[in-house]
């Protein structure tokens, strides 16, 4: 999911290859776990929700590693 929230939010990243796949699994954790508690049923989070859950990281990483790396 990392990879596909890649593509979506093109641009440049602080993290490489492995940071962006590492966002993409954390998503789909953060995701599932938001989905359980919210009662949902199945497979954990989903194609979606995974998807949806590595934007908001990706976008996140993106603030607040960009911030530091701007300030120095």
């Amino acid at each position: 999911m990392g990879g596909l929230a890649k593509l979506v939010m093109p641009g440049k990243d602080p993290g490489g290859i492995i940071v962006t796949i590492l966002l993409g699994i954390a998503g789909a954790l953060l995701m599932g776990f938001l989905g359980s508690l919210l009662g949902f049923r199945g497979d954990g989070a989903g194609w979606v929700g995974s998807f949806v859950g590595a934007l908001i990281l990706l976008s996140l990483y993106r603030i607040f590693v960009g911030r530091r790396n701007r300030v120095r």
